[in-house]
Parts: C-alpha cells; structure tokens; sequence
C-alpha cells in the first residue's frame, strides 16, 4: 500500500489544486444531501476522489473527480471549471456529465453506456470512480432499509438492474489495463451483490 508521502510526491504539484478543488466543491453542494437521505452530497465527490487517489490517478482526474458533479448538479459552469482547474479537468467533467436532462431516464442511461464504451482512459477513471461508490451507497443503505430504497429513485429495481449490469459489461470491456481492470472488477462484485436476491429491511428491535 502506497503511503501518503508516496501519493503526495506523485500528485506533485496538483496537490494544491486539489484543496482548492476540494473548496470549491464544498461551496457548490453546500445545502444538498444523497437521495433520501441527510448524508451530505459532499461525500460522494470526496469519496470518488479518494478512489482516484489510490488509483494513483494525475491530479487532474482527482480534481475532476471532486468536481464531477458540480456543473450536472450545482448549476456550476464549464467554462468557470476551465479557468480555475484547467481545460483537461473541463473536459473530464463534461464527459462525466448526462448532456440532456430533457431526454427520458432510459434515453439517458443508454447515452452514458455508449459513453463508456468510448471513453478516454481517464473519463474512464472518473466514471468507474463515480458509479463504484454509487453502486457500494446502494448496497448499504439496502442493508439498512431493503427494498424499499429503491421507491427513492426515478426508476424502480429492474431499470436500475438493466442499467448498473450494462455499465458493469461496458467497463469490464474497456478497462484493459490496471488499476482500472481491479476497479472494474470491484464494480461487478458489487452489482452482484445488490441485484441477486430482495431484501426485507431489518426488522427494528423493541424497547424494553
């Protein structure tokens, strides 16, 4: 395992434009929380990058992991990312981005699996880092709540089933090369995980 001096001496001097990315993301989601939930959305973004670190990633794909979701969700614009982090971390966060929010859940969805299948190797990195934590929050909070999560999202337990087993195929075809072969594999792991069998919430022990 990499130390930290290991993972600092590689990220050079990106490592200040990741805390000024790390600021800047804390700004744009302040006040927003995952679905369902009063977890801070903030965790997702920090919790990508951290993936991207271990990856041993280039600092702009770390920073363009902390601020994936910032133009998509926060209403932050391309050409704002551009002057501040550069135009590679511009364009990563775009590709990270669904272009047409007007489009129906399944156009969407079948847009950004034929993004996959074409993605640069380090969009390729963002959006494994983005979709694993996704799939492992799933997994999680169906541990704490059953099935009954999915009532959370805009589309039921079979669509999200078609759509996390699609990225699933798509990044174990295009993730080659280490450490996105591993990430891959993780990802599968955890789709496995969440769509073989319903779950019943936990039944709530009474106070004695």
């Amino acid at each position: 395992m990499k130390t930290r001096r290991q993972r600092s001496s590689r990220l050079g001097a990106g490592e200040r434009k990741i805390f000024e990315a790390l600021d800047f993301a804390t700004r744009a989601h302040r006040g927003q929380y995952r679905k369902g939930t009063r977890v801070p959305y903030l965790l997702h973004p920090l919790r990508v990058a951290r993936l991207l670190i271990e990856a041993e990633s280039a600092w702009q794909v770390v920073v363009a992991g902390l601020l994936h979701d910032t133009t998509e969700d926060a209403g932050v614009r391309l050409e704002t990312i551009r002057r501040r982090f550069g135009s590679r971390v511009a364009r990563l966060v775009s590709e990270a981005s669904e272009p047409d929010k007007t489009l129906s859940w399944e156009e969407r969805k079948r847009r950004t699996l034929a993004a996959v299948a074409t993605a640069s190797p380090d969009a390729l990195r963002v959006e494994l880092a983005d979709k694993l934590d996704n799939i492992r929050s799933i997994r999680e909070d169906l541990e704490k709540d059953g099935d009954a999560l999915w009532a959370r999202f805009r589309r039921g337990r079979e669509e999200q089933r078609w759509y996390y087993r699609g990225l699933a195929r798509e990044f174990s075809l295009s993730a080659r090369a280490e450490p996105l072969r591993s990430l891959a594999r993780l990802f599968a792991k955890e789709v496995r995980a969440v769509f073989s069998a319903r779950r019943e919430p936990p039944r709530r022990r009474l106070a004695r």
